[in-house]
């Protein structure tokens, strides 16, 4: 049997009093949970090897409450040359180009993608605005990533994001999920893509981000994560299907908690109550999958396991005699579950070592002209189900079919 360490995470400490202080505690290192530097697994026995010696121009937009233009270690990759950056925010903007140490500033992407110097942009704005903003970097002929989710609310922002994809074939759009670079996600991917767990049969995703009732919510640009529900945030969750096996979920019955207290329950900007949201999903292999987005006090998680026809994950590889021989073979066979080794100055970051990967990975798509580890099917993949998990959650967990994509 062959472990795998999974990073345990830090839970939630109470948040600051203000938006305002939020901010400083972040720079004061006091980490926003899933911000932790997490140790993880690498192959130690190799080196990065670089396979180009050019340098995409880069931008990035996006210093919020989180700073989460900045996590993933783009400003420090030997492939990068950080052009500009920018958020709306002066002094935010002014905080970005100083701790990137990037001469050039925009006052918001909108002016960005103007830029002819620019070939890629890092999109780490609003989540209802990521559609929007990728759909605008391609039409501007950018490679574009984001943070997740893919689009926030508006189902229609998925079928324009896929158009505007496959109108634009020959640029990179990559959806940068945390879960995907966790290790045992990581390994769980490359043995499905082995053969070694057969079918899934059932799997698990978990996205619980605990809040201490009376203590301030996570600052965000327009009170956007005021004014959504659980579900529309899943991809930490839904990863572990759709990030393992790159396959879709079919359809969806999901219910929801609202507060205990009658008193609190006021219907938000969506008419949502709902505090947590489980939902049971097909899958498209005919398995079952629960993905659950909630706040309630734990530990803080995105995690997640699978059971297949012949083996199992779950922090740990279990297998029957098939999937032990199936395991063995792939080794073998020089199937690497240990991941790679980034390029000097690149951290593996927060979430699970998976902030430096992701940056890693977008570049090197980018280099060598190939699919992104998430690309706009498995970032809609990831997403839609959510939205329609909540359709279901508002219905009292009637069953809803997801609509399937394809470029």
């Amino acid at each position: 049997m062959t472990r795998f360490s999974r990073r345990s995470f830090l839970a939630a400490s109470a948040a600051a009093a203000s938006g305002h202080a939020l901010l400083h505690a972040a720079e004061d290192d006091k980490d926003i949970p899933g911000f932790d530097q997490t140790s993880t697994d690498v192959d130690r026995t190799q080196v990065w090897q670089p396979f180009s010696d050019r340098k995409v121009r880069v931008g990035i937009v996006g210093h919020g409450v989180c700073q989460f233009g900045l996590a993933f270690e783009l400003q420090h990759h030997p492939n990068v040359e950080l052009v500009a950056v920018s958020d709306l925010f002066p002094d935010r903007c002014a905080d970005m180009a100083r701790k990137a140490k990037c001469e050039k500033t925009y006052p918001s992407l909108e002016e960005m993608v103007k830029d002819d110097s620019i070939e890629a942009i890092f999109c780490a704005t609003d989540a209802p605005a990521h559609a929007k903003h990728a759909v605008l970097c391609m039409e501007h002929g950018k490679h574009v990533a984001t943070a997740v989710p893919a689009f926030f609310g508006d189902i229609e922002d998925a079928e324009r994001l896929l158009e505007c994809c496959r109108q634009n074939s020959g640029l990179v759009y990559a959806m940068f999920e945390t879960s995907c670079y966790h290790d045992d996600l990581y390994a769980m991917e490359k043995l499905y893509g082995a053969g070694v767990f057969g079918r899934l049969i059932y799997s698990e995703g978990e996205y619980c981000h605990p809040h201490v009732l009376g203590t301030p919510h996570l600052g965000s640009y327009k009170d956007w994560r005021k004014n959504g529900c659980r579900m529309w945030y899943p991809t930490h969750a839904t990863a572990y299907y759709v990030g393992v096996t790159h396959l879709p979920l079919v359809e969806v019955s999901c219910l929801g908690t609202p507060d205990f207290e009658e008193s609190r329950r006021i219907p938000n900007a969506i008419g949502n109550i709902f505090r947590s949201e489980v939902g049971m999903f097909r899958t498209a292999e005919g398995g079952l999958s629960r993905m659950i987005v909630c706040q309630s006090q734990g530990e803080y998680l995105e995690a997640g396991r699978i059971r297949g026809e012949y083996a199992g994950f779950n922090r740990t590889f279990v297998g029957d005699e098939t999937g032990k021989q199936r395991y063995e073979a792939a080794i073998k066979n020089g199937l690497q579950l240990k991941k790679y080794a980034l390029p000097p100055g690149v951290d593996a970051g927060g979430h699970g070592g998976s902030h430096g990967y992701l940056g890693d990975d977008f570049i090197d798509a980018i280099l060598r002209g190939r699919k992104p580890r998430v690309d706009v099917i498995d970032a809609l993949n990831m997403t839609v189900p959510g939205y329609y998990a909540h359709l279901s959650a508002m219905k009292d967990g009637e069953t809803m079919k997801i609509p399937q994509y394809s470029l």
